[in-house]
């Protein structure tokens, strides 16, 4: 009797073990189950960031090409003369007819390269002028650069050669304007070069309204004539 219950209970305690190792595999199982769930969802989460970077990325992109004609930081904003309240007055030339530039004034095979003549009424309180010319097709290319001009009229050829050199578009038409700037005050330099692009141009002429002290008034006026050249004419 004594062996059969000893018998039993090593069967009971076989029986016990069996029951923990199996619960304590499923437990296993578990736990390794929520690991690989845990792992996938990281995945998917990972994934998702990624995709959005895309996303964000593709956006910022289109942004840069929507923006690329936009007008950047530190770069000058365009000035319109029209938008200041400056007194006005007219200009005449006589190599200016129908809009379109006398080929004498060119620096082209047709021309002869002498600044054209001009002719203006004089401005009350104006001390001297300033002449301009500036092909606004070229950025602002300034073809002619006279400061401290006193005259009123200036006969064909005026303007020397270290103020003047006349238009010569590379193909097309192109657009040349020129200003005449009356000051009550001389300015001792001019913004700019001779013969090259001066984006700022207009810029540069508003800019000379500000007098030595600070204060505003010193260009008193302008006049502004306008004509075309066509390479070949």
């Amino acid at each position: 009797m004594i062996k059969l219950r000893k018998k039993a209970f090593i069967i009971m305690m076989l029986f016990s073990v069996l029951v923990f190792t199996l619960v304590g595999c499923g437990k296993a199982e578990e736990s390794g189950d929520a690991a690989d769930a845990q792992s996938v969802t990281e995945q998917e989460d990972v994934v998702q960031e990624n995709k959005t970077e895309e996303v964000t990325e593709e956006t910022a992109d289109e942004g840069s090409e929507q923006t690329a004609t936009s007008p950047r930081r530190g770069q000058r904003k365009k000035v319109d003369i029209n938008d200041y309240d400056f007194a006005t007055f007219t200009i005449t030339s006589e190599d200016l007819h129908d809009g379109v530039w006398d080929s004498v004034i060119t620096n082209t095979e047709n021309g002869s390269n002498v600044s054209p003549q001009l002719s203006w009424e004089p401005v009350e309180g104006a001390e001297c002028y300033v002449v301009f010319m500036i092909d606004t097709m070229a950025a602002n290319w300034v073809h002619w650069m006279s400061n401290n001009v006193t005259e009123t009229e200036l006969p064909q050829g005026w303007a020397s050669a270290d103020e003047y050199v006349g238009p010569y578009p590379p193909d097309g038409t192109h657009t040349y304007e020129i200003y005449v700037v009356a000051l009550q005050q001389p300015v001792e330099q001019l913004n700019g070069k001779l013969d090259t692009r001066n984006p700022g141009a207009i810029e540069d002429i508003v800019g000379m309204d500000t007098l030595p002290d600070g204060t505003a008034g010193n260009l008193l006026g302008y006049g502004h004539i306008v004509g075309t050249y066509t390479h070949g004419d």
